[in-house]
């Protein structure tokens, strides 16, 4: 298995997006997907984290990150079925391929901004400044409310990815405005493709509810995963996951041995 190979089974081709949408993410760093969920899946996939945020209680996230003010779940490839989608969808996956290349999932994981709190300093989701096309990590934010300006929608710099610098080296506070950030405003259902390297954050829920969503990552074969599939791969969870699947998960039947035994 390769990538390409990969990218032909799950029905990613050349023209999986427009030449205006393989512009925009190359220019702009991000790239919105309309109705990629419809809503009730969207009604599901919310169901579904309440359900396990619930259930794991104050170990929920642990396996990644914890966030004061927010409700954060990970590990959610091995948690549920529907979360397949998340690192399967023909459109993400070729926006994704577009940006790194081969890739493979980095994490899966979820988060619900609480009223009153979820502001982050804008930042990258990795530790170094890269420079252009030598991309390592691209995320994808999966909307389950609409992203409004009230309720803490992520900002983002357009086109800050092509600087080849960490917000801090430009930024006296990270956490303030900065002139030439935009809100992603979108629909439930949307999911906006976004290169790590591009300067992001969480902003101030404003409203009465919290603002959800998940967050499917990628990054570059040889760069480590957030969360080490081959030390969590569950049996059942490989069992019923294609090659292709597998082969983006960077998992074998070897790890899923090693897993039930360390188990």
């Amino acid at each position: 298995m390769d990538t390409a190979t990969a990218m032909r089974d799950l029905k990613v081709t050349d023209d999986t997006l427009t030449p205006q949408e393989k512009a925009q993410l190359d220019r702009d760093g991000f790239l919105p997907l309309a109705d990629i969920l419809s809503p009730d899946q969207v009604e599901a996939f919310a169901a579904r984290l309440a359900e396990l945020t619930a259930a794991e209680g104050d170990k929920a996230g642990l396996e990644v990150h914890q966030e004061e003010g927010t409700d954060r779940l990970a590990d959610l490839i091995n948690k549920d079925p529907m979360f397949e989608v998340c690192f399967s969808h023909p459109r993400v996956l070729a926006a994704i391929h577009r940006v790194l290349g081969d890739f493979k999932v980095f994490s899966l994981n979820s988060r619900a901004a609480h009223p009153g709190k979820g502001h982050q300093g804008l930042h990258t989701d990795y530790g170094e400044a890269v420079q252009p096309g030598d991309f390592r990590v691209c995320n994808s934010i999966w909307l389950l409310d609409d992203f409004t300006a009230e309720n803490g929608a992520t900002r983002v710099v357009p086109g800050s990815h092509l600087r080849g610098k960490l917000p801090g080296e430009e930024m006296a506070d990270t956490k303030d405005a900065h002139p030439d950030e935009v809100r992603l405003i979108a629909p439930a259902g949307t999911v906006v493709i976004f290169n790590s390297h591009l300067w992001h954050g969480g902003t101030l829920n404003a409203s009465t509810k919290p603002r959800r969503a998940m967050h499917s990552a990628f990054s570059r074969r040889e760069i480590p995963q957030q969360l080490d599939q081959k030390k969590y791969i569950r049996a059942s969870t490989y069992d019923r996951l294609s090659p292709a699947q597998r082969f983006l998960l960077d998992v074998t039947a070897e790890d899923v041995q090693q897993h039930a035994c360390a188990g």
